[in-house]
């Protein structure tokens, strides 16, 4: 084989000749560095029994450095040909953290994230070893779960540390068909194994959830959520009653918001506060709001002045008669049931159930933003004026995160990707967590994916997704960015503050009871059955048109 610039580094005499080295560094870099690799070393490696040395030196493995009496662990990034050096490849690697070295055998012990000390030029790359992996990601004392096994391991368990990845938010992306709800759930069911009595608050848009959860949540959906019309803020009732744009807006908004004021005012709890603001959720009937309207209308001298008032007065009697809007704008709902329905949510206390599932499917269109809104913004609000109080944080969980956060091309101005991107900036400071699942990471607001102190990354196939994880990503964790969309089904890539360094995992299977009702339909199997159909189609027509499900 060809001579080469440090091959004499493979020499006899180091103290660890009986460890094969497969290349030696190059060049330094801050956070990474160049190293040559021997292909004939690593073309051998590749029949060692031991699944991880075989695959030592290839895109996605780890190598390790000496450094006196410390190990450092490197992932390798890209590969290419040695140009003026047959037989051998430039590597470029990411410097992922340290370890000690054990003296009599030199294994790698008391791992640790980050680079204290840096290779020089000529200094001897070796394959990690199952029995390093198995230090690197052990898990330590911090409250954990385990939610798959190592790539390329078969026995090594990945573990998310739960106080790290709730305490800055966390984001599952992947494209459709990934697994990606498979995998949520799992992950969810783990922080449910770990904390019986937690709260979790879950927004599910297409009804997914509630089969995966109904052994161990509360289920919510337009038969049961309750919830009531007059939790909302005055943001949130111009986006449900007023209909108007441009000038016209304003002057509806503006008798609203005189009107609400006064029809909370006239309720008991509102006249014993000193300072009623429009926004504060006490109770009031929607009949008073109209009667109110109309008693401002009779005040106008003039019958062309009187469109406003009829306007929001004709919405609000729409919205009253509408049976779909009976889960919240019922008249049933407008005693004082704050505690109570802050009580159900939440979770609190959570009696062994600590997720509720808000399944917002069968929400009528026009108001499902603002029904996340105020689910949202009450988690929200309720961990700002509790802050004296025993703390209970808050884990809220949206799928299809793209639709209520959307980016700026995208946005509509509702209230809901407002107080989602403030939960998402200042959330971790009252004790509420974000948890972010979706498809299409390229179209959330900007800046709201970065504030996830933990992103887990399934398959993306769409480029500008792939672009947008990168920029997210931390520095150490790019090598790991150009598998991405080579990821196999329910495979993700993890890095960021819920675990000890960048690892790469294939989810554990979840048994059938447990999953979300998200699954392929089998075109070839079920077009091979006939019969009932007038049956299916008279039922299906009862429930679409009393809109029921």
């Amino acid at each position: 084989m060809t001579q080469q610039p440090g091959r004499e580094a493979f020499a006899a005499g180091d103290p660890l000749a009986d460890t094969a080295a497969i290349g030696v560094v190059l060049a330094i870099g801050g956070a990474g560095s160049e190293v040559l690799l021997d292909l004939a070393t690593m073309e051998a490696l590749g029949a060692d029994p031991d699944p991880v040395i075989a695959q030592g030196g290839q895109v996605g493995s780890q190598v390790k450095m000496r450094l006196g009496s410390a190990w450092l662990i490197a992932n390798i990034r890209s590969l290419r040909l040695a140009d003026a050096s047959p037989g051998h490849a430039v590597a470029q690697v990411d410097f992922l953290g340290e370890g000690d070295e054990e003296r009599l055998t030199g294994k790698l012990y008391n791992f640790r994230r980050g680079v204290t000390r840096y290779p020089v030029p000529g200094c001897r790359v070796y394959p990690v070893s199952t029995v390093d992996l198995k230090q690197i990601y052990a898990a330590d004392d911090r409250a954990h779960i385990e939610i798959g096994t190592v790539y390329p391991t078969r026995d090594i368990r990945a573990a998310l540390y739960v106080d790290a990845m709730l305490g800055k938010h966390f984001a599952l992306l992947g494209s459709t068909g990934t697994g990606k709800s498979t995998s949520a759930a799992l992950i969810l069911h783990r922080i449910c194994e770990l904390a019986p009595q937690g709260h979790i608050v879950m927004v599910d848009p297409h009804g997914e959830y509630a089969q995966a959860f109904r052994g161990n949540g509360a289920i919510f959906d337009v038969s049961n959520l309750q919830m009531p019309y007059w939790l909302m803020n005055f943001e949130e009732h111009c986006e449900v009653f007023v209909t108007s744009a441009g000038t016209e807006r304003q002057i509806d908004a503006d008798i609203l918001a005189k009107c609400l004021l006064a029809a909370r005012a006239r309720n008991r709890i509102g006249a014993e506060i000193p300072k009623l603001t429009v926004d504060a959720p006490v109770p009031y009937l929607l009949s008073e709001l109209t009667n109110l309207i109309q008693l401002e209308m009779g005040k106008m001298d003039r019958a062309g002045d009187t469109v406003p008032y009829l306007r929001l007065k004709t919405k609000i009697d729409e919205v009253k008669a509408d049976p779909r809007y009976g889960f919240m704008f019922s008249g049933m709902l407008v005693a004082d049931t704050m505690a109570a329905f802050l009580a159900r949510i939440f979770r609190l206390p959570g009696d062994g159930r600590p997720i509720s599932i808000i399944d917002v499917s069968g929400v009528p269109s026009e108001i499902t933003s603002v029904v996340v809104a105020v689910l949202s913004r009450m988690v929200f609000d309720y961990a700002i004026w509790s802050r004296n109080e025993p703390q209970r944080p808050i884990l809220l969980v949206c799928e299809e995160a793209h639709r209520y956060i959307p980016s700026d091309r995208n946005a509509d101005g509702s209230s809901v990707g407002r107080i989602l991107g403030r939960i998402a900036k200042e959330g971790r400071k009252y004790g509420v967590s974000l948890g972010l699942i979706t498809q299409r990471p390229s179209d959330l607001a900007e800046g709201v994916l970065s504030q996830c102190g933990t992103i887990i990354a399934m398959r993306l196939n769409n480029d500008r997704d792939q672009a947008y994880v990168r920029a997210a990503m931390p520095e150490g964790a790019r090598g790991f960015l150009d598998a991405i969309p080579a990821l196999r089904n329910r495979e993700c890539i993890i890095c960021g503050e819920g675990v000890g360094i960048p690892i790469r995992v294939a989810f554990d299977g979840l048994e059938e009871v447990k999953r979300p009702a998200s699954g392929d339909p089998l075109f070839s199997e079920l077009w091979t059955r006939t019969g009932g159909e007038d049956q299916i189609i008279t039922r299906t027509i009862q429930r679409w048109r009393a809109q029921g499900r």
